[in-house]
């Protein structure tokens, strides 16, 4: 690998105008192209073939298709009136006349006759159809004009409030959040590098792999489903990545420089090196996210493709449009003599404890932890654990209009059929019975009606409503919790405990469907799929760095650092989502159980970061043992080396992820705060602390790999150290003609 990216870089630079040309070329095409063929990205997740989901697809077949878009409006009428009063019931019949007329509406229920008017006649539920499909939007148009119906009734004195998919509002994936991550990245690449152009690099990379990334998205959404949370996920992690990948690059090249090679050697050398590290890392992010697949759920599939798709992109830019970047900036990014940027690379150059300056922070910290390497592992594996302990009651759930912002329409109404109609209205089940005897389908469906009355936890139901064929009935039940309780998971289970032995006895087929139960059947998926993804993640990991390593202990150190991470910031998540810990500082626009999808995600996202800080500090400090022999040399110069750009890169990754919790996404803000806490927990607890103390104690034996195993195992070489013995040295480079390297000459930094 790394000969191969050598090679490349060395095209890179001798034809960089035309691949920086060819690759902006390309970009352009697949901006124009998924412009032209954009697609939707779909919201709502289900399991195609499961219990519930063939459920919901019987009744469409017996009682017609609902698979179609659809609003709730709110009628309230004023303090001291309600709808038996002539003039409000008046008001409410004509705004109901006027929204069937609106283009687009199908039907609009009437209340009086759906059963949905409170018990104290205030408050009225109207549901309207649009023919619209529900994996597509309602025209603003058509949202309007529906709007406008309501005036009579406002004119009444009723406050009006629409709700459901079709008034969900549609927030951008890009918001100046993210313009406020980007500034921090900016400050702290400066900071890094001490100089403007240096710290450009990576920003410039990063925003051309997420504009490639995410139009490309635009474009597949035409040709397969995708999730509307994809793009925000994608975006996240391209973004973090894109920066972080062309950052050790970028280090390298300028550390190559400071060396005094030449420009287009500097650019093969870190091409070959850093880049063998980011391939390294960038392959394990997708393998990760790629194995979202395994939970079989289309939109955690969607959603890990589509992340991994934009972490590849962010990769291939960092290793093919890079280089010819920094061949045309030239000499300007050498380091001048005696610059701050100069001692900096010279301070981390110095062997062990020599050097006559101040070592860098990082490098004192992990001294420090190097010293009193016991202390340091009892406290911080105690205090990680006191962090994951909430992580035991983690309760998932999908997101619903209960979790918007209070500030929005569609979440003021979703409080309101709350408040008058109870939790469940949010929410109903169906229970679906089917036969093709109607004697024994009318036998069945009343004795399961009669059935329903005596279950705890069931608010009320309707009456039987049989099929225009005869072959199918159903009944909706209103259950006394909210769509996302837990218990309204345990009513599905209890009911179909309950009707099974009706079922049996009549030779019908009983069934529990509708929306809440299949978003509760994804969230069992999801929960199972848990522990078997965890298995794959461990076991990759142990493998991917036994591999790189050629350790036993260091692989198995790292995977339990990472589970720790995992842990603790899931701990987080349900300290803040759930239990609402610093939910109001934080803007959580409501607290209950925990996106289903948040704990896979974190998981898999995590582990690859996680591999990618392992790899840069301890392939720095396997690099130093190999030459030394001495482990607690190796861990302090292994530190000098990479300790400041792993910082550097995690406060970027911290910066961009948090950047995402001001989104207001009850989907993405858990997300960003798992992430936004692991990568902080990860990076400084366990890379640089834990890792540093469990080396430490165990000295010489961290680096040990039985024979067997050794002959066994590839040797992936993440950083190209095989490689690097046989390449010239700095004066060697040295007699490279200048037409040859293709690299102007500028003014230095």
């Amino acid at each position: 690998m790394a000969s191969l990216l050598h090679r490349w870089a060395l095209i890179a630079v001798g034809r960089r105008r035309r691949v920086v040309a060819l690759w902006l070329l390309a970009v352009s095409v697949i901006a124009v192209l998924s412009v032209r063929f954009a697609g939707d990205f779909e919201a709502g997740s289900t399991i195609p073939g499961s219990a519930a989901e063939r459920s919901l697809a019987t009744m469409e077949e017996h009682f017609g298709a609902s698979n179609q878009q659809t609003a709730d409006i709110v009628f309230e009428t004023p303090a001291g009136a309600s709808f038996q009063d002539p003039d409000q019931a008046e008001a409410l019949r004509g705004s109901l006349e006027a929204a069937r007329s609106v283009p687009g509406v199908e039907s609009v229920s009437d209340p009086a006759r759906t059963g949905l008017v409170s018990p104290d006649g205030r408050t009225a539920l109207v549901r309207v159809t649009f023919s619209a499909a529900d994996d597509q939007e309602v025209g603003a148009f058509e949202r309007a004009a529906l709007q406008d119906t309501t005036a009579g009734s406002r004119a009444a004195g009723m406050e009006v409030t629409f709700g459901g998919d079709a008034f969900e509002e549609k927030e951008p994936p890009v918001s100046t959040a993210e313009a406020i991550g980007l500034l921090v990245a900016l400050v702290v690449l400066v900071i890094t590098f001490g100089s403007l152009l240096s710290a450009g690099m990576p920003l410039i990379t990063a925003l051309i792999s997420v504009l490639t990334s995410m139009t490309a998205l635009v474009g597949f959404a035409s040709m397969f489903s995708i999730s509307n949370k994809a793009p925000s996920l994608a975006l996240m992690l391209g973004l973090a990545v894109g920066i972080d990948y062309a950052l050790f690059i970028v280090s390298r090249h300028r550390r190559e420089l400071a060396h005094g090679r030449t420009v287009r050697e500097a650019i093969a050398r870190a091409t070959a090196t850093a880049g063998s590290a980011v391939t390294f890392a960038a392959l394990t992010v997708i393998i990760a996210l790629v194995g979202l697949a395994v939970a079989g759920v289309p939109m955690l599939t969607s959603m890990g493709v589509s992340a991994a798709g934009a972490v590849a992109v962010a990769a291939l830019t960092s290793l093919g449009l890079l280089p010819a970047l920094l061949a045309t900036a030239g000499e300007r990014l050498r380091p001048s003599p005696g610059s701050r940027a100069a001692r900096l690379i010279e301070e981390a150059e110095s062997p062990g404890d020599t050097t006559e300056t101040k070592p860098p922070l990082g490098t004192r910290w992990v001294a420090l932890v190097a010293r009193c390497p016991w202390r340091t592992l009892v406290i911080v594996t105690l205090a990680l654990s006191a962090l994951a302990l909430p992580a035991t009651q983690l309760h998932l759930a999908l997101t619903d209009h209960g979790g918007e912002p209070a500030s929005t329409e569609v979440r003021q109404s979703y409080d309101k059929v709350s408040d008058a109609f109870g939790p469940g209205a949010n929410g109903p089940l169906v229970v679906l019975v089917t036969n093709t005897s109607r004697s024994a389908l009318e036998e069945t469906a009343e004795r399961t009606a009669a059935e329903l009355r005596y279950v705890d936890g069931i608010a009320r139901t309707s009456p039987v409503e049989y099929a225009p064929d005869g072959a199918a009935a159903r009944i909706q039940v209103i259950p006394e919790t909210g769509p996302r309780d837990p218990k309204t998971a345990d009513l599905v289970s209890e009911i179909e405990a309950g009707v099974g032995p009706l079922a049996r006895e009549s030779g019908s087929e009983v069934a529990v469907t509708g929306q809440t139960a299949v978003s509760i059947e994804v969230s069992e998926k999801l929960s199972a799929s848990l522990l078997p993804f965890a298995l794959v993640v461990v076991g990759l990991s142990v493998l991917l760095l036994m591999a790189a390593f050629r350790s036993v202990a260091i692989p198995i150190k790292a995977t339990l650092g990472f589970l720790l991470s995992v842990a603790a910031s899931l701990g987080v998540v349900v300290a803040v989502f759930q239990w609402g810990w610093l939910a109001g500082p934080l803007g959580v626009p409501a607290t209950g159980p925990v996106f289903s999808f948040v704990p896979i995600i974190v998981m898999a996202v995590l582990f690859g970061l996680a591999m990618d800080y392992e790899v840069f500090l301890v392939s720095a400090m396997r690099e130093d043992y190999l030459r030394t022999r001495d482990p607690r040399a190796a861990i302090i110069g292994g530190a000098r080396h990479s300790a400041r750009v792993v910082t550097a890169a995690a406060v970027i990754m911290i910066a961009v992820f948090a950047g995402f919790l001001v989104s207001h996404d009850p989907a993405i803000m858990p997300i960003a705060l798992g992430l936004t806490v692991g990568v902080l927990i990860d990076a400084f607890a366990v890379r640089m602390t834990l890792m540093v103390a469990v080396m430490s104690v165990l000295g010489r034996r961290a680096w040990r790999l039985p024979v067997w195993l050794d002959r066994w195992l590839p040797n992936l070489d993440v950083e190209g150290a095989a490689w690097s013995e046989n390449v010239r040295a700095p004066g060697q480079a040295a007699d490279l003609a200048p037409q040859e390297a293709g690299v102007a000459e500028g003014s230095k930094a």
